[in-house]
């Protein structure tokens, strides 16, 4: 599915530990490092696809984690020439996405790169949350930096109404963050 200005609609996501370390996926057979991310189907909403995306690519279900904010907008990349298909070269010019930010509040060991038949990732590590930019490949560095730095205000916030609140929803089903 690509809009009428070419792009592919897309979530991002940046999962988070308690100490704000974030997830970098490995991807498989590459040394390309980066955060989960997949297209947004048809009739799918971008949290139903964060959530599907969460699941195929780092095998943590909803229960596992806390959202604790989203990109306001989109952020739109493109996709250089030399990477596209020929039959997309005019049609298809990058993606846009939404960044979610993510808690985990499940475990480490839930972490299961093996859990679609078709996996992303080999590898997987905790990093910085402000890891260098040169670890992400060129032309997705400016959304990678925008969506940080649009979310690491959400990082020292917690659900309002309890110091953990409930797994899995969002802030729009538990109500407003208020500061950690």
């Amino acid at each position: 599915m690509i809009d009428r200005d070419g792009y592919r609609p897309n979530v991002g996501i940046v999962l988070c530990n308690w100490k704000n370390k974030v997830f970098w996926g490995k991807r498989v057979r590459e040394h390309a490092w980066q955060f989960p991310q997949g297209g947004i189907k048809h009739g799918e909403t971008p949290e139903a696809a964060m959530y599907r995306e969460l699941l195929e690519e780092v095998g943590l279900a909803q229960q596992h984690v806390w959202v604790l904010g989203r990109t306001r907008d989109w952020l739109r990349y493109e996709v250089p020439d030399r990477l596209l298909r020929r039959e997309w070269r005019g049609h298809y010019r990058g993606q846009k996405q939404i960044w979610f930010l993510l808690r985990l509040v499940g475990r480490d060991c839930d972490v299961s790169l093996r859990a679609s038949s078709k996996p992303e990732f080999d590898a997987w590590r905790w990093s910085d949350y402000w890891m260098p930019m040169d670890a992400v490949i060129e032309f997705k560095r400016e959304v990678y930096q925008r969506a940080l730095e649009e979310l690491a205000p959400y990082l020292s916030r917690r659900p309002k109404g309890g110091a953990r609140g409930r797994r899995g929803e969002s802030s729009e089903t538990t109500g407003a963050l208020e500061p950690g």
